[in-house]
């Protein structure tokens, strides 16, 4: 069997509702995705949410290739971009290459992903993110509302401007969510808004209302110092690597102790790679979380690992280019069917359809850091969002 193209397609979707954190809190509704392709001499596809234009030159490295050798492929891959390096778009494409190839070897198999993968059975824990910094407080108590009559018992907010404000939306989730559960599990993420010594002087006023169960992203990506503070001087774990590209980057973050909960996700190099970084944690202990993604696909990888603890589930409608999707939220859980691979079927039509939409500007998503961002001031401009209590 053999590899012998591909076809990476990109468009740009209007979600059901738009999305915003500290860094950019009135929010944006547009967001852009690729999806690739890979073929084999044996008419079976490989399908895989992401890709970018970095995906040519290193098809140059597997065409031809039996794609049932997933991780030598990746291997190879990696070895391919030894000078630019395993980071931004190269990361992306081996990525997008390497969830098609495992695509492909559990279609191969006539069985889902999750199993492929050596999962026990097709389901792992969800909690509800609302990247919702532009949302109401109706909206948000509503998303929160809905999760929750699907049996999701913990939630994570976006904060970091406002602590008035913050206070408020906090009691909002909670009190959606507890109808679930008397004592939600509840986290928050500042996406590196704050500095560490920011951190420990806001949270500290935060856990004096409220438990929370881990802080996200409360420094830089790499100060493992100024997390390893955060994590010694509040009672929240901290939870970090969203942003990071696999174990090059961890490995530092868990030998000083900088981090409680490892965010893992598909950017840290594809199934193979994020699966390496939860097995390093795993042996220091540490738990992981899987990162929210289209149509929840990762919950097959998620199912498999040891030491997972929950998926975020976002929600914001983002699956348009899809007819189905062979997941759905029961009782808290992601749970999968057993369609082969990934269990995503694309609607080619409306694909097509999506490539050709016009919105006069490019998503701003993913969102730059905000001005002011580590200095000490969390203020909000009055034109960027007046939140509806």
């Amino acid at each position: 069997m053999k590899i012998t193209g591909y076809r990476l397609e990109k468009y740009i979707v209007k979600m059901d509702r738009p999305i915003g954190d500290a860094n950019y809190p009135s929010g944006d509704s547009l967001s852009s995705f690729g999806l690739l392709f890979l073929e084999t001499d044996e008419g079976i596809t490989g399908i895989a949410p992401g890709g970018n234009d970095k995906v040519a030159s290193l098809f140059e490295a597997i065409e031809g290739e039996d794609p049932r050798g997933v991780i030598g492929l990746w291997k190879k891959m990696v070895d391919y971009v030894f000078k630019s390096g395993n980071e931004g778009d190269n990361t992306g494409a081996i990525a997008a290459i390497d969830i098609a190839l495992w695509d492909i070897k559990a279609k191969l198999n006539e069985e889902p992903l999750w199993q492929t993968l050596g999962a026990l059975e097709g389901k792992t824990k969800a909690y509800a993110s609302d990247i919702g910094y532009c949302l109401s407080d109706t909206e948000l108590h509503n998303f929160y509302s809905k999760m929750a009559s699907k049996g999701i018992d913990a939630g994570k907010l976006k904060i970091g401007l406002s602590m008035e404000d913050d206070l408020r939306r906090i009691k909002v989730m909670k009190d959606a969510l507890s109808t679930v559960r008397e004592r939600p599990f509840l986290m928050l993420d500042v996406n590196e808004y704050w500095s560490p010594k920011q951190t420990v002087r806001y949270l500290s006023e935060i856990e004096k209302q409220f438990d929370i169960f881990w802080i996200e992203e409360p420094g830089r990506r790499w100060d493992y110092q100024g997390l390893n503070l955060v994590s010694k001087s509040v009672k929240a774990a901290v939870a970090t690597g969203e942003n990071t590209n696999g174990i090059a980057d961890i490995t530092t973050l868990i030998a000083n102790q900088a981090v409680d909960m490892l965010n893992v996700s598909s950017g840290h190099s594809g199934i193979t790679g994020c699966r390496q970084s939860a097995n390093i944690a795993n042996a220091y202990e540490i738990p992981v979380t899987m990162m929210n993604c289209q149509a929840n696909f990762m919950a097959h990888l998620a199912a498999a690992l040891p030491n997972h603890s929950m998926m975020e589930v976002v929600d914001p409608g983002r699956e348009q280019a899809f007819s189905s999707w062979d997941n759905e939220i029961e009782d808290g859980f992601i749970v999968m069917g057993n369609s082969p691979g990934l269990g995503i079927k694309v609607n080619d039509n409306k694909l097509q359809s999506l490539k050709n939409n016009k919105f006069g500007r490019e998503p701003i998503t993913p969102f730059p850091r905000r001005k002011g961002a580590g200095l000490y001031i969390e203020e909000i401009g009055p034109k960027e969002v007046k939140w509806k209590k």
